[in-house]
């Protein structure tokens, strides 16, 4: 248990001696982040200009959708510019007939493990159905008026991170009632390397269907390609996919997300920090949920008088209400 917890306190010193606090995704937008890693890496101070995702490139799936009635997958990094995804297709003359939102909802503003209801969204007046919890896959009435289902959600490249299962499910069911999905594809911010054991099926869940590493280094595009050629979809289906690929982006460019994936991987260094820090959920420690550094410090009251650094937890609304050990000093 030492050893964990040295390794985890590492983390908190690391970002302590810093001075400030990790930056925004915002502020770190086209200047990269400094991690043991980046040597690498292509460094250009244009990628982040250059590189453009599959949603920007409109000119080669609008074709795609002419005529078609559209459900749309997404989240806050559902983007175009600064536009939402949804807004600019809809400006565009796409016919969007219903919203599914994956954990933390259409509007990313749910806590992580919270029900969403399904509703109307207020801004666009489209249904937005949740795909998290009990209702996690589309059923035959919520594909009822749909032809296509196009799928863009930023993903971070961890195998625990439950977007990838969303996908998952979402092909199953329209592959089952003949639905095609277009992936639009963005990058990995952690897809310039390859790290972890590879789950072992006994031990599949909400968090891990597939036998992949914890760090997988796959875009949601390949991975869905992935699905459908390993034969992983259940009963083996098959489903009907278009990956709209990312123009100018290759594995080994540093890429920082315009904006946050989740509402606690808020700043670039907690991405790259995430699939380490976060396999100490399964253990009795904070790790920073409750502040505004989530996955980059790691404590508990009972290491108090040990280390030189301390934080306090509290309820952050849209982040996590009730974290552990809140209001008590870690």
């Amino acid at each position: 248990m030492k050893k964990y917890i040295s390794f985890a306190l590492t983390s908190l010193i690391a970002f302590s001696a810093c001075g400030q606090g990790p930056k925004t995704l915002e502020q770190e937008v086209g200047k990269g982040v400094p991690n043991s890693k980046k040597s690498i890496r292509k460094e250009s101070v244009n990628i982040q200009t250059s590189i453009k995702t599959g949603a920007e490139q409109t000119e080669k799936y609008l074709p795609l959708l002419e005529g078609k009635r559209v459900g749309m997958v997404v989240n806050p990094t559902s983007i175009i510019g600064k536009e939402t995804v949804v807004d600019s297709l809809l400006k565009l003359g796409v016919k969007i007939q219903k919203i599914f939102g994956p954990e933390h909802g259409f509007r990313g503003d749910a806590s992580a493990g919270i029900h969403v209801d399904d509703a109307v969204d207020t801004k666009t007046g489209i249904k937005a159905i949740s795909l998290y919890g009990k209702h996690s896959t589309p059923t035959k009435d919520d594909l009822s008026d749909i032809d296509i289902m196009i799928f863009d959600i930023q993903d971070v490249g961890v195998r625990f991170y439950t977007y990838m299962n969303t996908l998952q499910r979402v092909m199953e069911a329209c592959a089952v009632y003949d639905k095609e999905v277009m992936i639009l594809d963005r990058p990995n911010p952690n897809g310039y390397f390859i790290d972890g054991p590879i789950l072992d099926p006994k031990y599949k869940s909400g968090i891990g269907i597939q036998p992949i590493p914890i760090v997988h280094g796959l875009t949601l595009g390949e991975y869905a390609q992935m699905l459908n050629g390993e034969g992983w979809l259940k009963d083996k289906v098959k489903c009907k996919i278009t990956v709209i690929k990312n123009a100018n982006y290759s594995h080994d460019m540093e890429y920082v997300l315009p904006v946050k994936p989740s509402p606690n991987l808020n700043t670039a260094q907690s991405i790259l920090l995430y699939p380490s820090t976060c396999l100490f959920e399964g253990i009795y420690l904070n790790h920073g949920r409750g502040t505004q550094f989530p996955f980059t410090i790691i404590g508990a009251p009972y290491l108090k008088g040990i280390y030189k650094f301390s934080y306090t937890p509290t309820g952050i609304k849209g982040m996590a209400e009730t974290p552990i050990f809140k209001d008590q000093v870690c």
